[in-house]
């Protein structure tokens, strides 16, 4: 037990830190806006450059890893949607926006650190492998199905698109990722004063992500909507990591650690980014930057509890 609150503990106690810094505006939100752009633009490239330049890559795809993952996202996604549509009578961008939140984790500000802080070097590699496709696919299909229904906002919806592809390829996190396997594949490993400044930057990486979205979680608050939030966060903290899961373990072949990874990766609460497309185009924004918040306290005790179904910290 003590092992798993070594793992949970210092990852939500960083968020904890920072909400109350919020809260009682200790920490004004600049430093929020700070922190995040410096998260997103240098630390968790670095840290994924670093990473994967010294990874050792599966000799083959791993294709079982990827239909557990997004196989669980997808039907979560469905349900999300339709529930939203048929129940809460949401309008159809909205119940897309919906669906999205409920599937879309927060991978870089929780994600990055709890797994790495759960499986250590050996979650390294399937974590920001996911990490790659996740962010632009997931991304992807979210804009693809507001820009269908965008019949009101002028403009070629497919000039629209194609910019939000080039958004996506120059990504920082995307971005990172090419670099890393391009040095891995290359078989070039930083050295010298090049590999100490990128594991200097690389420790930042956790503490600024989680101090960053506890200031956030303190400026969106918690009970907008809060029936509709109550749905997305059952959908995203425990169907669809129950339903990755199933196929990770008990379907599908792969190592037990990236099993693990991919169902703690979808055990992770709404990702900050459904709160940026939902303000975007705004559609939903107050159910999404309700969900986004409540999803990541109630994360505290469902992550906990999935980790002692994946015995970590035993």
């Amino acid at each position: 037990m003590q092992d798993l609150l070594d793992t949970v503990l210092p990852v939500f106690g960083l968020l904890i830190l920072g909400w109350l810094g919020g809260k009682t505006r200790y920490l004004p939100q600049r430093v929020g806006d700070g922190l995040t752009d410096y998260v997103f633009q240098v630390a968790v490239p670095v840290l994924i450059i670093d990473t994967l330049a010294r990874a050792e890559l599966p000799p083959v795809n791993p294709w079982g890893y990827w239909v557990a993952y997004f196989a669980g996202a997808g039907l979560t996604w469905l349900a999300g949607g339709l529930g939203a549509y048929h129940l809460f009578r949401r309008s159809k961008q909205e119940a897309s926006m919906i669906g999205f939140t409920c599937s879309q984790s927060n991978t870089v500000f929780i994600g990055v650190p709890l797994i790495l802080r759960a499986y250590g070097s050996e979650g390294a590699i399937p974590l920001f492998l996911l990490l790659a496709i996740h962010l632009p696919l997931m991304m992807g299909v979210a804009t693809l199905l507001l820009e269908s229904g965008a019949t009101s906002e002028g403009g070629n919806a497919w000039m629209r698109l194609a910019k939000v592809g080039r958004v996506i390829l120059t990504h920082p996190i995307v971005v990172g990722l090419v670099i890393g396997l391009a040095l891995q594949m290359s078989g070039i490993h930083p050295t010298g004063l090049p590999e100490t400044l990128m594991k200097q930057i690389s420790a930042t990486a956790s503490p600024c992500a989680l101090i960053a979205m506890g200031l956030a979680l303190a400026r969106h608050g918690f009970f907008q909507d809060i029936t509709a939030a109550l749905g997305i966060s059952f959908l995203k903290l425990i169907v669809h990591p129950f339903l990755v899961w199933v196929l990770a373990f008990h379907v599908l072949s792969m190592p037990p650690a990236w099993a693990g990874v991919a169902t703690l990766f979808a055990a992770l609460p709404s990702g900050i980014n459904g709160y940026l497309i939902a303000s975007r185009y705004g559609v939903g924004v107050k159910t999404i930057s309700s969900s986004v918040a409540l999803s990541t306290g109630l994360a505290i005790v469902t992550v906990t509890l999935w980790l002692m179904v994946l015995g970590v910290g035993k």
